[in-house]
């Protein structure tokens, strides 16, 4: 049986002045190598659980393991090594003149050997397809071109899980599509885990397994396929659907013959290409 990378282990978590706890008796496991999206409506507990993950905050009761190491005080540079985070707005995680100041300023502070930071720097750009724009200022760059700096700067420091928290959120659909083909390609070619803290259905639709949380509390979780089949149910916890599911259910109400709810536009087109070539 694989061995989970992350365990979540009945963890609740309450803000100062809040009466409902903003997690409460939450369990689940993340595996390595997998792509894990959470989505929930706002106020779910989604963001509250990336900080606990990353150490910004911690849990009131319950506990959260890394690689091993049980996250605590003592614990969390350790934690904050093995987990990376990227942020909804990546203007804010910029700090170098530079594309490859900003990559390396982390590195810079984690003693990282020069020679060593050169060419982590490098590779990690090479991998989000930016190593064309070393010299270039991050401001001067588009919305999905800085997010994919975000992700550099993440993945030069190796990492063993990386947190997308509402990472694609303030793209346009093109810069969204990038930054989410990058992730992919970072899975598959470098085993990589990846956490989606996400409300968009579409995005999650791509990962390997979905959480679904509302109200604190772990709602339901299981592959896309299956958590999408629970379409109405998670229209009134506030969640939309993906066009291609919605699309997918409408034309077989319709009499097309449609096999399965299609998760993405591509997964669609070719199904009905599939179809219809049959008839």
């Amino acid at each position: 049986m694989q061995k989970p990378l992350v365990q979540i282990d009945q963890i609740s978590y309450k803000y100062e002045g809040q009466n409902e706890f903003a997690l409460n008796d939450v369990s689940f496991s993340i595996y390595e190598g997998e792509w894990l999206a959470v989505v929930g409506h706002n106020g779910s507990g989604k963001s509250t659980l990336a900080k606990l993950l990353n150490g910004l905050q911690y849990p009131h009761k319950g506990s959260i393991t890394v690689c091993g190491i049980l996250l605590s005080e003592d614990t969390v540079w350790d934690i904050r090594r093995l987990v990376g985070m990227v942020f909804q707005n990546p203007d804010n995680q910029f700090v170098g003149s530079t594309v490859q100041d900003d990559v390396a300023f982390a590195l810079e502070n984690n003693g990282i050997e020069r020679e060593d930071m050169v060419e982590r720097v490098r590779s990690s750009l090479a991998k989000v397809q930016m190593d064309s724009f070393l010299n270039q200022e991050p401001h001067n760059l588009s919305g999905g071109q800085k997010q994919r700096v975000a992700i550099a700067g993440v993945i030069a420091l190796r990492p063993a899980v990386i947190i997308l928290d509402e990472a694609t959120s303030m793209l346009d659909p093109k810069g969204r599509e990038e930054v989410l083909d990058i992730v992919r390609e970072l899975k598959k070619d470098h085993h990589m885990t990846v956490i989606s803290i996400t409300h968009d259905l579409e995005e999650a639709a791509k990962a390997d397994r979905i959480v679904v949380l509302n109200k604190g509390k772990l709602y339901r979780e299981g592959t896309p396929e299956e958590i999408f089949q629970m379409d109405e149910e998670l229209i009134a916890l506030g969640l939309d659907i993906p066009f291609p599911v919605k699309l997918s259910k409408a034309l077989k109400e319709k009499g097309v013959p449609i096999s399965k709810p299609y998760l993405t536009d591509e997964e669609l087109v070719a199904g009905l290409w599939t179809s219809y070539s049959k008839m």
